[in-house]
């Protein structure tokens, strides 16, 4: 049995690492399926990990009444949850994180018309988004009282802009804070939708964090911007990776998350992956496989990719019949309108492709909705081309577990705009994600690649992803120090 390592690692997002469900009487823990799950679940075995989150479900909340409000030892790592007042959170979550925060990072604002920041977003800002804020780090303060040695904090994403704010005020310089950042970072004329104070507190406090850590060069690069741009004072002291404002000197650095590769490799040989494997070979046999993984997610485009699918099988009719489309596509934050409008919209495009351009014999598109990883897994092991054109991602991981898992040489077609452009783009075929016409050039040519072409770039990918795979992203997070 390995020795775990002495640095204790707090790590802190709004969800948690398990799920809590009643059945029978009796609550039983179930791990859940993200990226961040999956990347710190991944490296528990040699590491000290604290997960501190919010309760968030009736389970979540029974479980504590069974457990108690402490830390509580679960699996290879310790959680500990916190029950938020419900208004607070719903102010926290659906007007600020979501709707707001979320949407100014993706750009994806219908800016003539939203956002309006009027009184009620403003009262969400004070006593929802800073109250829930204040709340995990309260938690954090009296989850470490007792530690001792090197203690590294990790706010995950978004929704904890003003914990380092807090933990600064509750503990001082006694921890080492990283933040990290799954989404994009937008440019600081991106930033101007909130007002002035808003944005500036969001800036001050991450600010004081030791580290920053970001999906991208680019990324990184446009939050030192938008430093420079919003806040008096600050001066870039390494160029793109590192900052003074105050009397602190913050390190920015791009840390691409990545997947455990190997245990995506020996799931794949699962029974449960098997069977899902053996459907999709049946439904698919002798046609070629284009397959898009995805939430349902506005910013994923996953209505354009429709629309060039259209726009190819209309331009190239002896296509028809001969590849199909299967899109899985798991429905997210369907109590926000803009996420259930878009639903409605993928299944209308996808009811007229199949209505208008399919017969008896042959759907173009088959839809399935769903979390079914087991499903998806056997998809990406079989596909000729995966289709990733986010209009913006902090990474993509389905274009990773991909280029980890196919087996098929597959063509990944990815947006220009996803993180995982930085890394992978050399050996895909790069699109802009608004350019329709262009998607669909992309999806002919990736069907007409030559065999040996596909197989080398295929190879590349996979090599490329094994050496730089979710182990080499913590450890780099923990073992390089925080100037």
């Amino acid at each position: 049995m390995s020795q775990k390592s002495e640095t204790h690692i707090v790590v802190v997002s709004n969800r948690g690492p398990f799920s809590f469900t009643l059945e029978e009487g009796k609550t039983r823990a179930e791990k859940g399926s993200g990226g961040l799950v999956t990347a710190i679940s991944a490296v528990a075995r040699e590491n000290n990990i604290l997960w501190i989150s919010c309760a968030l479900s009736k389970g979540d909340r029974q479980w504590l009444s069974e457990v108690g409000d402490g830390v509580q030892a679960l699996g290879d790592m310790k959680i500990k949850l916190v029950i938020p007042d419900a208004r607070a959170y719903n102010a926290y979550y659906n007007i600020i994180s979501n709707p707001l925060l979320w949407f100014v990072q993706h750009e994806m604002h219908d800016t003539p018309r939203h956002p309006v920041i009027d009184e009620t977003v403003w009262k969400a800002w004070r006593d929802g988004y800073h109250a829930i804020n204040r709340q995990l780090a309260r938690a954090v303060a009296d989850a470490i009282q007792e530690l001792e040695g090197r203690i590294i904090v990790m706010p995950q994403d978004y929704h904890l802009y003003l914990l380092p704010h807090y933990l600064r005020e509750l503990v001082g310089n006694r921890i080492q804070i990283q933040t990290f950042l799954h989404i994009p970072w937008p440019g600081s004329d991106a930033w101007r939708v909130l007002p002035l104070s808003m944005r500036t507190e969001i800036l001050e406090s991450l600010l004081k964090a030791d580290r920053l850590g970001f999906q991208t060069e680019r990324d990184t690069r446009r939050f030192l911007q938008t430093c420079v741009d919003t806040l008096s004072g600050v001066r870039v002291i390494r160029p793109w990776r590192c900052l003074a404002y105050r009397d602190r000197q913050v390190e920015a650095q791009p840390f691409p998350i990545s997947i455990d590769a190997k245990y995506l490799e020996s799931r794949l040989e699962s029974p449960e992956v098997q069977v899902h494997l053996e459907d999709f070979r049946r439904i698919y046999a002798g046609k070629k496989l284009i397959l898009r993984v995805d939430r349902v997610e506005p910013s994923k485009n996953i209505l354009r990719g429709f629309m060039a699918y259209q726009n190819f099988l209309t331009s190239n009719p002896e296509y028809r019949g001969k590849v199909g489309m299967l899109a899985l596509l798991v429905p997210s934050r369907m109590e926000v309108m803009e996420y259930k409008h878009y639903l409605r919209d993928i299944t209308s495009i996808v009811g007229e492709i199949n209505a208008t351009l399919g017969d008896s014999e042959w759907e173009p598109i088959r839809l399935l909705l769903g979390n079914n990883y087991d499903r998806a897994i056997a998809a990406l092991s079989m596909y000729d081309v995966l289709l990733v054109n986010p209009l913006t991602d902090g990474m993509n991981l389905v274009a990773k577990e991909g280029g980890i898992l196919n087996r098929n040489g597959g063509v990944l077609i990815l947006s220009e705009e996803a993180g995982a452009a930085e890394e992978l783009g050399e050996n895909s075929l790069l699109v802009s994600p608004y350019d329709v016409f262009g998607t669909r050039q992309a999806i002919l040519e990736a069907l007409n690649m030559p065999v040996e072409e596909r197989s080398e770039n295929a190879r590349r990918l996979r090599e490329y992803i094994q050496v730089n795979d979710i182990h080499r992203w913590f450890s780099r997070q923990i073992e390089e120090p925080a100037s």
